[in-house]
C-alpha cells in the first residue's frame, strides 16, 4: 500500500467530501495504522483500538453506514466520506442523513418503530427496561410520524431535529 494517496485519489476524494488535500493525506496515513495487513481495509476488530470507537456501544452502527454494501471492513474512500461528514464543514443535512442512516437498521430509507427501539437499546443498554423503551418509540412516533404510515421518512426526521443543536454535536476536527 502507498504512502501517499495519487493525484488521482486525491482528486475524486476531493469531489466527494469537504476535506482538503492535506486533510485527506493526514486522515490516509491514520487510516495506514489501521489497516494491519495492508489490504486497503480497516477491519472490525482493528477499529476497536481507537478508543472513541472501542468505548462507543454504536460502533457497530457507524461501520454498517461507513461500509458499502456485503463489505467486511472499511475502504479509505468509506472511510474519508464518513469522517467528512463530522467535518465541522460540512452541511447540517449531510449530518442528519448519516444520523438517520444510523437509525435505519435495515437500511430500507425508513425508521421503523424496530429500527428506532433497537437503536435506543445499543445506546442506553440496560439502563431502561424494554417496556420503558417502547414507551419512548411509541412517544416519539406518535410526535413524528406526520403521516402516520407507521415509519419516520427522513423529511420527519429532519423535522424533528430542526429545533436542536442535533447536527451541531456532530462535529470532528480533522
Amino acid at each position: 500500500m502507498e504512502d501517499t494517496l495519487s493525484r488521482e485519489e486525491l482528486a475524486q476524494l476531493r469531489t466527494s467530501t469537504s476535506l482538503t488535500e492535506t486533510q485527506l493525506q493526514r486522515l490516509y496515513k491514520r487510516f495506514r495504522t489501521f489497516d494491519k495487513k495492508g489490504t486497503g481495509v480497516i477491519l472490525k476488530e482493528n477499529l476497536g483500538c481507537v478508543p472513541a470507537l472501542a468505548s462507543n456501544p454504536l460502533v457497530d452502527r457507524v461501520l454498517a453506514v461507513m461500509t458499502s454494501e456485503g463489505q467486511t471492513g472499511v475502504r479509505f474512500a468509506d472511510f474519508a466520506k464518513a469522517v467528512s461528514v463530522l467535518d465541522s464543514h460540512a452541511g447540517r443535512e449531510e449530518k442528519l442523513r448519516f444520523t438517520f442512516k444510523m437509525y435505519d437498521m435495515d437500511n430500507d430509507g425508513k425508521i421503523s418503530n424496530k429500527d428506532l427501539y433497537e437503536t435506543l437499546r445499543i445506546m442506553v443498554g440496560v439502563n431502561l427496561t424494554g417496556v420503558q423503551l417502547q414507551q419512548i418509540v411509541d412517544k416519539t412516533f406518535i410526535e413524528v410520524d406526520a403521516d402516520r404510515d407507521g415509519f419516520i421518512n427522513f423529511e420527519e426526521f429532519e423535522a424533528l431535529a430542526a429545533n436542536s443543536d442535533f447536527g451541531d454535536r456532530l462535529n470532528l476536527h480533522v
